[in-house]
């Protein structure tokens, strides 16, 4: 491990592999294996630091060498990266490009197994009013009332709303109940003057905008 301690008091944390990054939780003086053979390891079973995230504790402690102490650790770590993310997307005032939406609720979706949906309102310069979650639901939908998403922007005097949600399925494209959906929000929203500015899919690590994809006017 020394190498490693070296390598970040040279180069600087950034520097490290994942593996690297990961032997640095793994560490144990009282191990028979290297805490890089450990993080190697899990990486395997994981498939990608990305993955790791979302693994179950039960499960990463099953991996040879780790156990529960250590699995734990995972978990801590993935929880304050989280948490990280949630507070400095809580900075985001105001809305310039899907990836501010996507900054915003990557933090929220990551490692939800079920679909929420959530409603951005803003103001005519994009300022963020209020962030709503609208519904949660199943793997393959969730249900929302457009009517509640009208009024609520009505009694908020919101001009503009986007809609954000997940798919867990890790595939951004939408379905045709999400193009349904989006028509009939916009629909509602406009006999009020109010525009459905975007409405954003976010899914593993990439998004889907109709607005883009010219689906929304």
């Amino acid at each position: 491990m020394d190498f490693i301690y070296n390598k970040i008091a040279t180069r600087g944390i950034g520097s490290l592999t994942d593996a690297e990054l990961l032997a640095v939780l793994l560490e144990d003086a009282n191990s028979s294996v290297p805490a890089v053979t450990l993080a190697e390891r899990v990486l395997a079973e994981c498939g990608s630091a990305a993955n790791m995230s979302r693994m179950e504790t039960a499960r990463l402690r099953m991996v040879e060498g780790v156990g529960l102490k250590r699995a734990q650790r995972i978990a801590a770590a993935a929880e304050l990266g989280r948490r990280f993310m949630t507070a400095e997307a809580d900075t985001v005032n105001a809305i310039s490009t899907s990836k501010d939406v996507a900054r915003i609720f990557r933090p929220l979706f990551d490692g939800l197994k079920y679909e929420e949906c959530w409603a951005l309102y803003l103001t005519n310069s994009n300022r963020i009013i209020e962030r709503q979650r609208l519904s949660q639901g199943g793997v393959q939908g969730t249900v929302v009332d457009r009517r509640l998403i009208a009024k609520r922007a009505l009694e908020l005097l919101a001009t503009q709303v986007i809609m954000v949600h997940n798919h867990p399925s890790g595939e951004a494209e939408p379905s045709i109940q999400d193009k349904e959906l989006t028509h009939n929000v916009a629909e509602a929203l406009a006999l009020f003057d109010i525009r459905l500015l975007d409405h954003i899919i976010i899914a593993d690590k990439h998004e889907f905008s109709f607005r883009q994809a010219g689906l929304l006017r």
